[in-house]
């Protein structure tokens, strides 16, 4: 199974991002699925997870800005993220069940 995570870059503060992790390989659904976030310097922290039920958790940092999505069908993860602030950027990663993706650069400037 092989994640891609795609869709970061440079952003002004307060715009808007959406992250997609795309999955191939032998995987049977994305029920369980969440995207984490490092900076430089820093671990690597939760920042929305989706259980198989659909319930989602966020870190307090981003509640109310960041939504956590999966289509089963495509078998995709999304990360839609608004109202960014400086300190949202980092490398954020996708993780599916045990697997994880690569990271995306996000940059948000001031």
């Amino acid at each position: 199974v092989q994640l891609q995570a795609s869709g970061g870059g440079l952003v002004q503060a307060g715009g808007s991002l959406r992250l997609s992790c795309t999955t191939s390989g032998n995987i049977d659904n994305v029920d369980s699925a969440g995207w984490y976030r490092q900076a430089p310097g820093k671990e690597r922290e939760m920042v929305a997870i989706m259980t198989t039920t659909g319930s989602t958790l966020y870190a307090d940092s981003v509640k109310g800005r960041f939504t956590i999505s999966r289509d089963n069908i495509k078998k995709e993860v999304y990360l839609q993220m608004d109202s960014l602030k400086p300190e949202d950027t980092a490398s954020y990663y996708c993780k599916v069940k045990g697997w994880w993706g690569q990271g995306t650069l996000v940059t948000v400037s001031s």
